[in-house]
């Protein structure tokens, strides 16, 4: 009987290996040094490694259990089952390998999202800067030369846009869906997020912390414009703004 437990031993640290080459095999999701990362396929990457390897997992587990269920079920009425008695070798290989083989897998899928955090948590160096001071319940975006907007943030597709922000009240916090970033801003503190809008859209901006009465009415988009387009834009508000105060 106590063969038994090599092939099983054995089927652990393949399926345990597999999940472990399966996180490994897609990567170059990460930038290469001078290339602006992508954090929403960075985090699409990470998140299908996980579940394949909470599907090896799982498959692993219920073949043991049903191996088990099999060889060691009851044959007679009667009948007494009779422990293994395993060597010390056994013991330790079944108590560490496992350990092994298991937390390698999630120390390494651990570092890669500390990896992919400390990434978003860098913006590039040619990021577009824009400021926010949020409030019950409106997101007011300023840009450079005065020029305002409440609840719609337009920006270049193809640039990383970094968002420096502050509350005038209490603590909201800014949520982009589509671009996977989400940080609070709040009174008496500069925090930051950035995103990196590749292409020309409109996406989903709202407020992901409970800042009191009409708190789901707190939303707005982001409005991704061709670089031309968006340095028009940016003229022509301007230059209402010199008109308005001459």
């Amino acid at each position: 009987m106590r063969r038994r437990f090599y092939p099983l031993l054995s089927l652990l640290m393949v399926f345990g290996l597999a999940g472990l080459s399966s996180a490994q095999s897609e990567g170059g999701h990460y930038p290469t040094a001078g290339a602006i990362p992508d954090i929403v396929e960075g985090y699409n990457h990470l998140w299908r490694e996980v579940m394949i390897d909470i599907t090896i997992i799982g498959i692993l587990f219920a073949l043991v259990t049903l191996y088990f269920l099999f060889a060691y079920r009851r044959k007679r009425p009667n009948q007494e089952g009779k422990p293994v008695k395993l060597s010390k070798a056994a013991m330790l290989g079944w108590a560490f390998i496992p350990i092994f083989v298991f937390m390698a897998d999630d120390l390494y899928l651990g570092a890669k999202g500390w990896t992919l955090w400390n990434t978003y948590r860098t913006p590039p160096e040619n990021a577009y800067e824009i400021q926010l001071e949020s409030a019950m319940w409106s997101w007011k975006f300023k840009y450079a030369g005065g020029v305002e907007t409440y609840n719609e943030l337009r920006v270049p597709a193809g640039k990383p846009i970094l968002v420096r922000m502050t509350s005038a009240d209490t603590i909201h916090s800014l949520f982009i869906p589509d671009f996977k970033v989400k940080e609070d801003s709040m009174p008496g503190r500069v925090t930051y997020l950035w995103f990196y809008p590749k292409e020309v859209g409109e996406h989903l901006i709202t407020c992901a912390e409970y800042c009191g009465m009409l708190h789901s009415n707190m939303s707005g988009k982001v409005i991704a414009m061709e670089q031309g387009a968006f340095d028009s834009w940016l003229a022509s508000e301007q230059a209402a703004l010199t008109e308005g105060g001459a």
